[in-house]
């Protein structure tokens, strides 16, 4: 598929990974249509960071994906949507697994009927390594059982398993796109990476952290968003699941360590019970198996971890952008 003669709409473009795909579909010169959260202030999001130049690019949609007559709306006239809307905060969903069902699931159960209805020629709907679970063998593949150790990770399976039914029931053309753990700029403070890096640079001696032992596969977002715009071209890619990730794994404590380092802190690391996960919860083990995407998408990782760590450091301490976080507050 040639993305240069579609109409692109993309979900959650207010978002972290969303913001960054839009700005990507942007500078391509594509044809791009940003789905927003609304809200009562007229902020987009991490949308509003861009130029003035690529905004007057893009074409701005404020709506709910809960509502299926916004998701219609939003959605006339594209040829190729990419589904990114999501709650995706684990520890939020101990708190309120039933927005998680109204956005991830009845979301992009919204968002299928339109496209069908609309006869979109490709959809996109993104996964998460969160719906594994804990790994039984490593790396994990496309194969490996899914396991809901949270009411996120539970909603996330629900969503791709109704995204793959509309496939079979009603050849809708779907590719689920599944990322491991994506950090970059912008990334919300919640996520493990953003906390060590604000911690550090609000000048915090203790670096508070949840369990240390869990490891992650982490892939710098300019890849992740690479791998999207792969995804959409890829024709071969409707019907099918395909892990993004960089086929290699580092513990949480291990991540501390590198990130202490790369920014000179003698910091000491310590372990919060609010921060950790409830037991049965915690996923340990996390690593992709990212053969599939080689094969079918051409696509590998082009940023190393300390590579991807080092822009996203200076970007977090460049003075504007750190003020839009809360260093000394744990954000569920």
């Amino acid at each position: 598929m040639n993305l240069a003669r579609k109409r692109i709409l993309v979900t959650g473009a207010d978002g972290f990974i969303g913001s960054h795909l839009v700005e990507k579909l942007v500078d391509l010169g594509y044809s791009t249509k940003a789905f927003v959260f609304y809200n009562s202030f007229n902020s987009y999001g991490w949308l509003d960071t861009l130029s003035e130049r690529k905004l007057q690019k893009l074409e701005v949609f404020s709506g709910d994906v809960r509502d299926p007559h916004g998701v219609k709306d939003a959605i006339q006239g594209s040829d190729v949507v990419m589904h990114l809307a999501a709650l995706i905060a684990v520890p939020f969903s101990y708190h309120s697994p039933d927005s998680y069902v109204d956005t991830n699931i009845k979301g992009t159960l919204n968002v299928l009927n339109t496209c069908r209805d609309l006869g979109v020629e490709k959809l996109i709907v993104t996964s998460t390594s969160e719906v594994y679970g804990t790994a039984r063998y490593v790396p994990i593949d496309e194969e490996h059982p899914l396991q809901g150790q949270s009411p996120y990770s539970a909603t996330k399976i629900g969503a791709d398993q109704l995204a793959l039914s509309f496939y079979r029931s009603f050849n809708l053309p779907i590719a689920v796109i599944r990322p491991f753990n994506t950090y970059g700029p912008r990334q919300s403070g919640r996520a493990v990476i953003p906390t060590m890096i604000t911690q550090i640079t609000a000048g915090e001696k203790q670096l508070r952290l949840g369990n240390l032992y869990p490891t992650r596969d982490f892939t710098f977002v300019l890849d992740t968003v690479d791998a999207f715009i792969r995804m959409a071209e890829c024709d071969a890619s409707i019907g099918e699941i395909v892990n993004i990730g960089s086929n290699l794994e580092i513990s949480i404590g291990d991540l501390a360590a590198k990130i202490t380092s790369l920014m000179d802190s003698d910091a000491k690391v310590i372990t919060e019970d609010a921060r950790k996960r409830p037991e049965k919860s915690e996923v340990e083990r996390l690593c992709a198996n990212n053969q599939k995407a080689k094969d079918l998408l051409g696509w590998t990782p082009n940023y190393s971890l300390d590579e991807g760590l080092r822009i996203t450091i200076d970007w977090f301490q460049n003075p504007e952008n750190l003020q839009k976080y809360r260093a000394n507050l744990y954000n569920l």
